[in-house]
């Protein structure tokens, strides 16, 4: 029989892009180009499983090649990693999927690094997990958990304006609530200041801090941005959507590259088909799109969580690191590759 899905150009065969079958997708994708990985972390501790999850990076600015990268097995906890992608130190947090972080956060009465993230031990009551960086043991030390609504808890990232951190939690159903963090006494303290909503499973995002707006990707939908701002907006506008051709469903990891005041990139894995897509901040365009491709170490697939820091990362990464979760690791357990923005920057053909 000669279905819609095998010639979906015959006449009078409409077929939608989540009905299409996942081969079909991918052939309409637009060409990606290749980057190889120049380095890998240590496989995470969950095998025979979709377990890592999520980075987020740590620049250390007196020693950029002491650098460290937070990484998430969601099915038991949190990793730190050197950029030699050695294992620093592992943190029992049971099932947490997505992590962000900032610097220079006031902890406790002191100067610190804030890690945060969704903590989903609870299916029906969404947490999110704080701890503190200790950039010399590069170890993780648990602060407490704060509310992050109901519901599963599955993306988070953060915000820091003027005033206040925030964390954005991202729950299973696409809702998406703003929680204030007070992390200045012995117990850290979180309050949901405002909901915004997504239609269906949303999970990556990130902030741009230098202009509060709020990227979230909606899996089988596109790429959306908010007003970050507590007072701002809560009406979502597209960037992209998840037709088949720039970005493949499933749409994932989140993460900005910041370039001048106002100007840089919003990456999206495009999980779909193995792909990332950059988007110009300034008008939402699109930029390109590559892969991380088998070279000296192997490539990355279905690739959940991104982050991306442009900046000094020492002699490997010179100009900025690209982490992306690998979710097939050949025949060892889930990691992260780890790709130079230059090499990206150069793929794409990216003005300097």
């Amino acid at each position: 029989m000669i279905s819609c899905f095998t010639f979906i150009t015959l006449a009078g065969c409409t077929v939608s892009e989540t009905e299409m079958p996942v081969a079909v997708r991918i052939a309409n994708a637009t060409p990606a180009v290749p980057v190889t990985a120049r380095g890998e972390t240590t496989p995470v501790g969950t095998g025979n499983a979709d377990a890592a999850d999520d980075p987020a990076i740590w620049r250390n600015p007196a020693d950029p090649a002491a650098s460290l990268i937070v990484g998430t097995d969601k099915k038991a906890g949190l990793y730190v990693y050197g950029l030699d992608g050695r294992t620093r130190s592992f943190l029992d947090a049971g099932r947490v999927n997505n992590v962000d972080l900032r610097d220079h956060v006031a902890i406790g009465g002191q100067d610190g690094i804030l890690v945060v993230a969704s903590d989903r031990n609870a299916i029906a009551n969404a947490k999110l997990a704080l701890f503190r960086l200790d950039p010399a043991t590069a170890r993780l030390t648990a602060l407490g958990k704060v509310d992050g609504g109901a519901g599963e808890a599955y993306g988070v990232c953060l915000y820091r304006d003027a005033a206040t951190t925030y964390a954005f939690i991202v729950l299973k159903d696409g809702t998406i609530n703003q929680v204030a963090l007070d992390t200045a006494g012995t117990t850290p303290a979180g309050r949901i200041v405002r909901t915004l909503k997504l239609g269906t499973q949303s999970e990556g995002c990130a902030v741009d801090d230098r202009t509060g707006i709020l990227y979230v990707a909606e899996e089988d939908v596109g790429l959306w941005r908010f007003d970050a701002r507590a007072t701002g907006s809560t009406t979502p506008v597209k960037i992209a959507a998840a037709d088949g051709r720039n970005l493949v469903m499933d749409a994932e990891g989140v993460a900005i590259a910041p370039m001048g005041e106002k100007d840089g990139y919003v990456l999206v894995s495009s999980q779909g088909d193995n792909a990332y897509v950059a988007y110009r901040l300034r008008d939402d365009s699109y930029v390109g799109r590559f892969r991380v491709v088998d070279g000296a170490i192997g490539g990355a697939e279905e690739t959940d969580g991104i982050d991306l820091m442009p900046g000094d990362f020492g002699p490997a990464y010179p100009g900025g690191l690209f982490v992306a979760q690998d979710g097939h690791n050949g025949a060892a357990a889930q990691n992260f590759k780890l790709a130079a923005w230059d090499d990206i920057v150069k793929a794409l053909g990216l003005p300097d």
